[in-house]
């Protein structure tokens, strides 16, 4: 593992470190309650404690991790109720940046798209749903950037991330894959239309959806 971290530059090592143990936190590996040791993290990751220091800062500035006296750095991670804020929050502002996506969005953005969601129904049909996740990532992010807003981009590309393990968790259940697939396509025929009002309703149907299906497994979230 540590081998991924000795050829960074100061600024690379820094951001490896924290995505590292972010990702570690947001995956579930690092789980609610978990101690954060510098010393030991630094051991595994081959580097000094000074980036391990600065990543648990940066963990802490983003209510991943709390600093408790005399008892160390402890995992908070993401709780239901994060997620049911986060969905909620995502209902009220990814259809605007549906909207301005379909008025902004470049002819590569659409083909992107597109693409997307053709190796979404692929993997789909086998089942992957570990390639699904990233491709739903790689679909909705092409969306955000398509927005132009730097603000929306930035906010909804941390909501989608924080909320990883639980939309991994959904879309296992109840067929939400296949659902989510569909109301996919309805969002890219929208944008091929250049409709932005229809845009904006199917992404927070597909939005609303996804919520609920979380909401209804959330003892497994």
């Amino acid at each position: 593992m540590a081998a991924q971290f000795l050829d960074a530059d100061q600024h690379s090592l820094r951001a490896r470190v924290f995505n590292h143990i972010r990702e570690s936190i947001l995956d579930g590996r690092y789980k609610p309650g978990d101690s954060l040791v510098e010393t030991k993290l630094a051991k595994e990751l081959g580097v000094s404690r000074t980036p391990i220091r600065e990543a648990i800062r940066q963990l802490e500035f983003e209510g991943l991790v709390h600093s408790i006296p005399n008892k160390g750095v402890i995992v908070q991670g993401i709780s239901t109720q994060d997620v049911d804020d986060i969905y909620i929050i995502r209902k009220m502002v990814e259809g605007l940046a549906a909207r301005w996506a379909v008025e902004r969005i470049t002819t590569q953005e659409l083909k992107t798209l597109q693409e997307t969601q053709e190796l979404m129904d692929y993997y789909t049909k086998k089942s992957d749903f570990e390639q699904i996740a990233k491709l739903d990532t790689k679909f909705h992010d092409t969306i955000y950037a398509a927005s132009k807003s730097k603000m929306l981009k930035i906010m909804l590309s941390s909501f989608h991330h924080y909320v990883q393990k639980a939309r991994l968790i959904s879309l296992k259940v109840s067929g939400r894959a296949k659902d989510a697939l569909l109301e996919h396509g309805n969002i890219v025929n929208a944008f091929v239309k250049r409709d932005g009002e229809l845009a904006e309703k199917m992404l927070i149907y597909h939005v609303t959806n996804a919520c609920n299906n979380i909401l209804s497994h959330r003892e497994k979230v």
